[in-house]
């Protein structure tokens, strides 16, 4: 019963793997963008993912339904038509729109901070838990080195029940 329980289960969330694996990514590129040569469309499908719509900012032009990414895309197929390089593609559109096109800045000095910003401040993140690690474990075993100190309270409570307990014989 419990095998037969944990086979259809298992069964099911692998049905749900495959279905999920055979869903594919859906692309707003309409087939009247298309170029008729596959080697090109692949070329301009794959500046497509690197570029920026800048009406959505977080979506590739490949991916955004907005009509400036379709404008994008037609001017990046466009220039391929035209015989330019993917790098000068790149290079026109940075020109024309900033490096804010771009969905993975270039290295250069200008985003210089960009690219060192989350390692530095991952960094210190680290550094700041493990100086509170150190001074935790030190103030730990220093606690764990003194008596505990007693109220006044209990120092007189203490005091009483040493005055009235009995002597310990010490006949051995």
């Amino acid at each position: 019963m419990i095998a037969s329980n944990f086979l259809n289960r298992f069964l099911a969330a692998l049905v749900g793997a495959m279905a999920l694996l055979g869903v594919s990514a859906a692309h707003a590129v309409q087939p009247d963008e298309m170029m008729a040569d596959p080697a090109k469309e692949s070329r301009a499908r794959e500046l497509s993912r690197e570029l920026r719509c800048m009406v959505c900012q977080n979506q590739s032009i490949d991916d955004s339904e907005a009509p400036l990414a379709r404008d994008l895309r037609l001017l990046v197929r466009e220039r391929i038509a035209a015989g330019d390089s993917d790098a000068q593609v790149i290079d026109f559109l940075v020109a024309r729109y900033g490096e804010f096109v771009l969905l993975k800045p270039r290295m250069e000095p200008q985003t210089l901070l960009l690219w060192l910003l989350p390692p530095l401040a991952l960094a210190g993140g680290g550094l700041v838990l493990w100086r509170n690690g150190r001074r935790r474990s030190k103030s730990a075993a220093a606690e764990a080195q003194s008596p505990p100190k007693l109220t006044a309270d209990e120092e007189a409570r203490l005091q009483r029940l040493m005055a009235t307990e009995p002597a310990p014989d010490k006949t051995v």
